[in-house]
């Protein structure tokens, strides 16, 4: 796509932005989660298998392995790439020199690194998605800054720059087409009956308050909303790849207005944030910067070829637009009722013609990808026929080899998770392919999605509930911050905060508790009163009921939960007992231990004695002053800090920019000319300050 450099730089933007809430989010769970007291603590899962170094680096790529050359173990070593990313991506969201290939680098192997031991609690599906989008990130990111013009123009603009930032259009390709047609081919009665949203809103992992409203909105409705979610997420993708800038910024805002329901809705921590990131690859320069003045001033009479040209596009965008409304129709029978203004729909197709049409469709979407970066390669080779001077025209030839290349072998390595959505088609694939996409496959530059593929809790929302007891009799709920406990409590706003363990609880309520051996972990370390692991489910200790002194019996409940009916004052839900989740126990209790042995959580090897240096004191210390704010405040304090520092550059970048006057008595210095760079981009040169004949000069050129 031509004209991206306000996209490039807006996508790097949004891309620090996400993996500086990513990075922060974590630090603040990490003793809970991954300490030597928590839940899952993150020295089992680094143990030297006795492989040479680079092997085993290799296949556990992650920079913890060299944290006991700073006198750190494993928990340490987190924390400290946790608060290295976070200022890293700080960095790069607010000072243009810091987004650079070698500072997304290190952001990308960081998460990469965390991830490598985050076990179950990293294991989401966006936690690959932000990895894959760090790798393309850093292709994405300049080798050096160059200098941008006032007109959109670039002083020794490189031919490829282009090419990585095609590879994000792809990706939201793939993220958008794969999780709309997995919600067919899952055979889910609630997709296939158009009714999924109806339990969506109340049966969702953390919702906002604006889903209880969602909620109680007309059925007709819902049902209508999920076909326009079919339409955004299977029928408008393929309209990324359109030559018509129209249709490429429909198919942006249908994307931009389906994110931003779902984080009004619901509480997906960074991924919605991530996905309006992927969607800047839609977008252009003209978009971004349009200036009205300058288009009426430019504005010239088309030619008849201009205008029979403009024509046919118009004719073939109009003809694009009826398709989808036709297909929407007949694909969904919709129906107006004007007596009571609603819209019926039903799906009149079965799953045998959507599998069908799906093995139709699969190859000829790699054949439309192939085909796009074909012309991407293309127009960025012709760019470099116009390069001036043998030494550059050299150096941006190797530039474009190296990337082509890079990018070619990255797009057919995509091509095999995505082609899971369709395994007659995954089966067809070239061999080489496969080859390619194992080789890499650990280090998650290309991955499969499909989001939420089956609707849970049609019978009603499953939730475990912790109940402690001193004397086994009288029992007491342990409330958590963030996920549905107290009927009472509003549903909180903890956007773009991923509150892990309130996830993966929600994750085990949807099956008996053998199935999440992390469960018997936790129950143990509250059994044995371990601090770290209290504050992820309450920050404020003062609420937490058995702080002072930890609960001799611990059990779990099963409940199903329902949003409360209108006019049910001080109610936000409703809920139902089911059944015991876990059972009554005590430490060592038989059945407890035996639990702990079969899913290996007995470590009976004493931990190790951690050092103390400079480094793991300054950990330390950092750890005490951030210990007592909640996930969500750390990322809002880190949103405002940015904010406020942006409106701080903004106020003061026009007067860092100005000239200063000269001395009494000096002249001012002629305009210095353009320079060829400039010429060959069409950049305009800025004339200084007080030269009108300059500016007048370059009017004439102009003309």
């Amino acid at each position: 796509m031509a004209g991206s450099r306000l996209p490039r730089q807006l996508f790097l933007q949004g891309v620090a932005a996400v993996f500086m809430f990513a990075f922060a989010s974590l630090y603040t769970q990490i003793p809970g989660l991954y300490g030597p007291e928590g839940i899952l603590p993150a020295r089992r899962t680094l143990r030297p298998q006795g492989k040479g170094r680079w092997q085993q680096l290799w296949e556990t790529p992650t920079l913890l392995w060299e944290a006991p050359l700073l006198g750190l173990d494993t928990t340490q070593g987190l924390e400290l790439l946790s608060l290295l990313g976070t200022l890293l991506a700080m960095g790069a969201l607010l000072l243009r020199p810091l987004r650079h290939l070698v500072t997304y680098l290190l952001l990308w192997l960081a998460y990469l690194s965390v991830c490598q031991v985050g076990q179950v609690f990293l294991y989401f599906q966006w936690d690959s998605l932000l990895l894959e989008t760090g790798f393309l990130a850093l292709l994405v990111a300049p080798l050096r800054q160059t200098r941008h013009h006032k007109q959109g123009g670039q002083a020794g603009a490189s031919p490829h720059e282009d090419l990585p930032f095609w590879l994000v259009r792809w990706l939201l390709f793939r993220l958008m087409f794969a999780s709309g047609v997995v919600k067919l081919t899952s055979r889910c009665p609630a997709w296939w009956g158009l009714t999924a949203l109806t339990y969506h809103y109340e049966t969702q992992c953390l919702p906002t308050p604006a889903a209880w409203f969602a909620h109680h909105l007309p059925v007709w409705l819902h049902k209508l909303s999920v076909v326009v979610t079919f339409l955004i997420e299977i029928a408008v993708p393929p309209l990324f790849f359109a030559p018509i800038r129209r249709l490429r910024l429909t198919a942006f805002y249908s994307q931009v207005l389906l994110q931003v329901l779902i984080i009004l809705t619901g509480n997906y921590n960074f991924f919605n944030l991530l996905t309006l990131v992927l969607t800047t690859s839609l977008l252009d320069d003209r978009h971004l910067a349009a200036e009205p003045g300058n288009a009426r001033r430019k504005k010239t009479r088309p030619s008849g070829l201009k205008s029979m040209l403009a024509a046919l596009s118009l004719l073939l965008e109009l003809t694009i637009y009826g398709l989808l409304a036709y297909g929407t129709v007949h694909c969904f029978g919709l129906e107006v009722d004007w007596e009571q203004y609603t819209v019926h729909s039903r799906t009149t197709f079965t799953f045998h013609q959507f599998s069908q049409w799906l093995k139709t469709v699969t190859l000829p979407t790699m054949w439309l990808g192939a085909a796009s970066l074909t012309w991407e390669l293309l127009t960025a080779l012709w760019r470099w026929t116009q390069v001036r001077g043998l030494l550059q025209k050299l150096f941006t030839g190797v530039q474009l080899s190296v990337f082509g290349v890079v990018v070619v072998v990255l797009f057919m390595i995509s091509l095999v998770p995505y082609s899971y959505v369709e395994p007659s088609t995954h089966s067809r694939l070239w061999t080489t392919t496969h080859r390619l996409f194992g080789s890499v496959e650990h280090l998650q530059l290309a991955n499969s999605y499909g989001l939420f593929r089956r609707m849970t809790g049609l019978g009603g929302r499953p939730e475990v509930v912790l109940q402690g007891s001193y004397d086994g009799h009288h029992w007491t709920e342990i409330e958590f911050m963030y996920k549905p406990g107290n009927v009472s409590w509003m549903p909180p706003v903890v956007t773009p905060h991923q509150p892990r363990l309130d996830w993966q609880m929600w994750f085990a309520a949807l099956g008996p508790h053998t199935h999440s051996p992390w469960f018997t972990s936790l129950v143990l370390r509250l059994l044995q009163g371990k601090e770290p692991v209290i504050r992820l489910i309450q920050n404020d200790l003062a609420k937490y009921p058995f702080y002072k002194q930890p609960p001799t019996y611990i059990k779990a409940q099963l409940y199903k939960y329902w949003f409360s009916q209108p006019g049910e004052q001080g109610k936000w839900w409703r809920r139902q007992w089911v059944e015991e989740f876990f059972p009554s126990v005590t430490l060592g209790d038989p059945k407890l231990d035996g639990l702990l042995r079969q899913f290996g959580f007995q470590d009976k090897s004493p931990p190790r004695a951690r050092s103390s240096n400079t480094l793991t004191q300054a950990l330390q210390w950092v750890r005490e002053q951030l210990s007592s704010l909640e996930g969500p405040t750390v990322l809002w304090g880190l949103l405002a800090t940015v904010g406020a520092i942006k409106v701080i550059q903004a106020l003061l970048g026009p007067r860092s920019l100005r000239p200063f006057p000269p001395a009494q008595g000096e002249k001012h210095k002629p305009a210095p000319k353009k320079d060829s760079a400039a010429k060959e981009s069409g950049a305009k040169a800025a004339p200084s300050s007080d030269s009108s004949s300059n500016s007048s000069r370059n009017s004439r050129r102009k003309k």
